[in-house]
């Protein structure tokens, strides 16, 4: 079966998901969405699309005009009831196609506010695969939040962040947070979103410490909620 992760940075992969993937039988190719977007045959004939993350937002097709292509993409294949799994930007765009919004992430103060860093998940009594989160903290690094379609309320919700994740029927997953992320590649996501950072003020050192701390549970939840939702399909 074919699977295609496609990225929009080299180092947001598919992390921890990688394995349970090939151990479903899955081979899996990367593409990225504006070097290389995918053609109508490829969202329609791919047993499986990952749309991973990325520090673009949906709301920027102004400087990036692909990511409309992308979401007209994801458009045909969710209307076809073919999976799809949507991580960070991923899960906003396949929101996007769904009809759904993405509006900036306010925080107490009224302020735009990215959320970075680990916490848990405020999970539905129901809530599938994504109960093998359920008291795990997971990684959170966005600055805007989804608005579900109707009809697909929010499995998952954390502090100003009412949609962590959300479901299209049982083909399609979208996840706000990273439950993919591996963290021996904390360094790589520390570089590549340096300018990120800084301006939102994250402490890198806490980071580190609470990715050491929290980063082998994730990913053994990770683990789990993928093989859960991939035997569904």
């Amino acid at each position: 079966m074919k699977c295609i992760a496609l990225y929009h940075v080299r180092f947001e992969d598919l992390g921890t998901f990688a394995a349970p993937l090939a151990d479903a039988g899955y081979q899996v190719s990367y593409r990225h969405a504006g070097a290389a977007p995918l053609t109508q045959a490829e969202w329609r004939g791919a047993e499986l699309i990952v749309v991973l993350g990325g520090p673009l937002g949906v709301n920027d097709a102004a400087l990036y005009p692909w990511l409309a292509g992308e979401i007209s993409g994801l458009k045909q294949r969710l209307a076809l009831g073919l999976p799809t799994l949507g991580i960070c930007l991923g899960a906003q765009l396949m929101a996007a196609a769904l009809d759904g919004r993405v509006e900036r992430r306010m925080g107490s103060g009224g302020a735009p506010e990215a959320e970075i860093g680990w916490s848990a998940l405020d999970l539905a009594e129901d809530a599938g695969p994504l109960r093998h989160l359920r008291g795990v903290p997971v990684l959170h690094w966005h600055g805007d939040n989804i608005v579900p379609p109707s009809g697909s309320p929010p499995a998952a919700a954390t502090l100003h962040t009412p949609c962590q994740a959300f479901t299209a029927g049982s083909h399609a997953l979208g996840l706000q947070f990273h439950a993919e992320f591996h963290p021996d590649a904390l360094e790589e996501w520390l570089a590549g979103h340096s300018v990120e950072l800084q301006h939102a003020g994250v402490d890198f050192q806490r980071l580190r410490e609470e990715t050491r701390r929290h980063g082998a549970g994730l990913a053994r939840a990770g683990d789990a909620l993928l093989r859960d939702w991939l035997a569904g399909l």
